[in-house]
């Protein structure tokens, strides 16, 4: 990815909170409103996204309760999770994503939610959870929200719960991005600020690795997907 680079990734941010920012998700549920089935079938191959999901489905406890941020279509993760056996909450911005979801998935539960519902003291509580997968949602936030994204997903973990993050490894802040035919707004870290921004939000790294990945379409280039699978620090 090219375009506005962020110049440092500020200690500030990591002391901001949603009431000192403006949420602006203007386009983003709409782009993929209109993307719907077309997401899986521009990414066909998703085997980083299918490991990180074995890891969290082979350190689970039977019956855990596992929440999927940013769901997508609710394919492969949300289904992974549930052929698993555990309780699956899948949360996606988008009404036509959570439609499909919960058609894919008739096991899951789907909510269309904004993540900075969950915050504490947010207007939703689904609960807590024993495991959070968000394999590229926290990509679709500007850099100010991420490390308070990081903070409510170790809020609705328990104690010592386990997370599976995927970003896109690039140097980039609310970046727009031509993607299958709409515009949707991008971030990233390279990885030094990736690892410190988990650390500061309280998740210790236990597995890590990177793919690159080619899509299936014509208008998203190549990308270094990152995989990081973490623990929440009590």
């Amino acid at each position: 990815m090219r375009g506005r680079k962020a110049t440092s990734v500020s200690r500030a941010n990591d002391g901001a909170d949603y009431g000192s920012l403006r949420l602006d998700r203007s386009g983003q549920a709409e782009a993929f409103d209109a993307i719907g089935e077309r997401y899986d079938e521009a990414f066909p191959h998703k085997e980083g996204q299918l490991a990180a999901g074995d890891w969290l489905a082979a350190s689970l406890g039977p019956g855990s309760r596992v929440l999927d941020l940013g769901c997508g279509t609710g394919v492969p993760t949300a289904r992974q999770l549930a052929r698993a056996g555990f309780e699956v909450v899948g949360v996606d911005l988008s009404r036509r994503m959570v439609e499909l979801a919960s058609t894919y998935v008739p096991e899951g539960t789907f909510h269309q939610l904004d993540m900075a519902d969950l915050r504490p003291g947010g207007p939703s509580d689904l609960g807590r959870f024993d495991g959070v997968a968000a394999f590229f949602s926290l990509l679709m936030l500007p850099r100010a929200e991420i490390p308070l994204a990081l903070r409510t997903i170790h809020h609705v973990l328990r104690p010592g719960g386990l997370f599976a993050l995927s970003m896109v490894e690039a140097h980039v802040d609310d970046f727009a991005i031509p993607f299958l035919g709409n515009t949707i707004r991008v971030s990233g870290y390279l990885l030094d600020d990736l690892h410190r921004i988990l650390d500061t939000a309280g998740f210790e790294i236990v597995k890590e690795s990177s793919y690159t990945y080619a899509p299936a379409v014509a208008d998203v280039p190549p990308e270094e997907q990152v995989f990081l699978c973490c623990r929440r620090r009590d």
